[in-house]
């Protein structure tokens, strides 16, 4: 006897098909219709899966404007300079910065040994670094090493030998 190949489903979601199950093997095809069972009809599941996808995004630009905003505040309030690229990499470049600096100050100063004066001396290297993709590049960097990215970025790192450059 032949194990039929086509099965009719009924799906959580009240739509009812004919399901080819042809691809899968004999032994396997019960269990599989029984599975679909339990799960919403193809479009269903792309209807629900739409609709979460438009309040992830929603969520996400929400969240992107308390995150701007938030920069906005603190780049007011410590006097940072704005940050030159496009305007889709200073939105993101302004975020990363906050970010960065505020984690650095938390770690360095708030839970670390750092003083003010020296976390002073930090913020000042901050304003000079006013590239967009540079903070975003650093999106990830430890904390903790913000002060010596900063004299990378500023080239006091190093003495330049070269009396051409």
């Amino acid at each position: 006897m032949v194990v039929k190949t086509v099965w009719s489903v009924d799906h959580v979601c009240g739509h009812a098909g004919e399901v080819d199950l042809s691809a899968r093997r004999a032994d396997q095809r019960a269990g599989y219709a029984r599975w679909l069972s339990g799960r919403d009809c193809t479009d269903c599941w792309h209807t629900a899966r739409a609709q979460d996808a438009e309040a992830t995004a929603e969520r996400i630009a929400v969240q992107r404007a308390a995150e701007a905003e938030a920069a906005r505040a603190w780049e007011e309030e410590f006097r940072m300079p704005p940050l030159e690229g496009s305007e889709r990499a200073v939105a993101w470049g302004a975020r990363c910065r906050h970010q960065l600096v505020t984690a650095a100050y938390a770690a360095l100063v708030t839970e670390g040994a750092m003083s003010e004066g020296q976390w002073a001396e930090v913020e000042d290297a901050v304003r000079p670094v006013t590239p967009a993709g540079w903070w975003i590049d650093q999106r990830e960097t430890d904390p903790v090493d913000l002060p010596e990215l900063l004299a990378a970025a500023s080239g006091t790192d190093r003495p330049i030998e070269n009396p051409h450059f």
